[in-house]
């Protein structure tokens, strides 16, 4: 089983070592790697061709303008020729050696369409010091309707799923990822695995994760995302999601 692993770059010189040596460290080498550059002006494209020899045919690397992060993404897809894709952002990198190997051997003994499991964040500061756990355990398929979803990063998915369902809808600002989730597993109903291992170590700061300006488009994505895919829904039960995440950092 071949795994396709896409990173959307751009000026991404700063944190894309991290992620470039991450994946290089893992134990399991079935996998292709697909950059997809948006044109960075800054050494992030010098920096991963310094890279490229020790990838060498297992690389796959594009530089052209294109529409955001998700669009990046849906390019990487279409790159993509293993059989089942995830991500791994810029700015991140993977937790331990071993996160490959244990996503594959999670395809390999069960009949499952998808796996993910927890993430944890860090400070650029001090990568090693975690400020907040992000665990997907209490993770339910019903949940969805709350606005609570797995751990993205953390997601892996077999081609054929996307190819029935779907990538990203581009039109999303900031929360195009939750309603892909919401297709594939809420409306598609596939056959997932929760795996308690934290996959991805990622920096705080992101699109997802920064300031109240972005709390409220995130609220304003996910009633549309649930309204298109006919999921009742409102502000409210959306608000609860912020309860739990005051009881996993107070417990964590």
């Amino acid at each position: 089983m071949k795994i396709s692993i896409i990173t959307a770059t751009y000026n991404s010189g700063k944190t894309v070592r991290d992620t470039l040596e991450s994946v290089l460290r893992q134990t399991f080498s079935d996998y292709e790697y697909i950059i997809k550059d948006g044109g960075s002006k800054d050494d992030t494209l010098e920096i991963v061709k310094n890279y490229a020899p020790k990838f060498g045919e297992r690389l796959k690397v594009i530089s052209e303008p294109d529409q955001g992060i998700y669009d990046a993404m849906n390019k990487g897809f279409q790159m993509a020729t293993g059989d089942v894709i995830g991500i791994l952002n810029s700015d991140d990198f993977y937790t331990s050696d071993d996160a490959l190997q244990v996503i594959a051997d999670a395809f390999a003994n069960n009949d499952i369409d998808a796996t993910y499991g927890d993430i944890h964040f860090v400070n650029d500061d001090d990568l090693s010091k975690r400020v907040r756990y992000y665990s997907s355990a209490v993770f339910r398929r019903s949940f969805m309707r709350f606005g609570l979803m797995p751990a993205h990063p953390s997601f892996y998915c077999k081609k054929a799923v996307y190819e029935k369902y779907g990538a990203f809808d581009t039109s999303y600002k900031v929360a195009a990822d939750f309603e892909n989730l919401l297709r594939i597993i809420y409306v598609g109903n596939i056959k997932t695995k929760y795996i308690p291992k934290d996959f991805v170590t990622m920096r705080t700061g992101g699109a997802s994760t920064a300031g109240l300006s972005s709390r409220t488009q995130i609220m304003k994505d996910h009633l549309r995302a649930l309204k298109t895919n006919g999921i009742y829904s409102n502000v409210f039960l959306l608000s609860l999601r912020y309860i739990y995440k005051v009881y996993e950092l107070v417990r964590r």
